[in-house]
């Protein structure tokens, strides 16, 4: 659905919010080799505040749980990786969020070159919509909130 492998993604189910941020994170061989290791091994989430089960790289079909602590408690948060591109000019992944997860939906963390400017950019996509299951439901308006926190979060990580 996020399509970490295209430069741009198409159309989505309108029951889905869509967001889609970017920001130049660095230039360089040095500094794309760098950004291309924290995305495929998880930094993007970790230095944004988040725990990651897996500290390894990510890979397609990978289940695990991602944890945040928020006012004092631990939110778990059951994702399957979907989609990984490692790629000379592109790479990134995309996770599925599994039952029990605060919301429904899929994000993926892409970091790529900009062809006219030599920048590395790491671009955050999302689609999302309120859990099935309560309490969740009755809270997505605050997770959409929170949502927007991380994702300002997550273009700082790479810095």
């Amino acid at each position: 659905m996020t399509m970490p492998e295209a430069p741009r993604w198409g159309a989505s189910d309108p029951d889905f919010r869509r967001s889609e941020v970017s920001a130049v994170i660095g230039r360089g061989d040095e500094h794309w080799r760098r950004a291309v290791d924290d995305v495929l091994r998880w930094r993007v989430k970790t230095r944004s505040g988040f725990l990651v089960d897996a500290p390894g790289p990510v890979a397609p079909g990978q289940r695990l749980r991602i944890r945040a602590r928020v006012l004092g408690l631990t939110i778990v948060e059951p994702v399957e990786v979907v989609s990984v591109v490692e790629r000379a000019d592109r790479a990134g992944f995309a996770y599925r969020t599994l039952p029990g997860h605060p919301v429904d939906g899929e994000e993926a963390f892409i970091v790529h070159r900009d062809e006219r400017s030599g920048c590395i950019v790491l671009t955050v996509r999302s689609l999302t919509r309120a859990a099935p299951q309560q309490p969740w439901r009755a809270l997505y308006p605050l997770l959409r909130a929170a949502q927007r926190v991380a994702r300002r979060r997550y273009l700082r990580a790479l810095r």
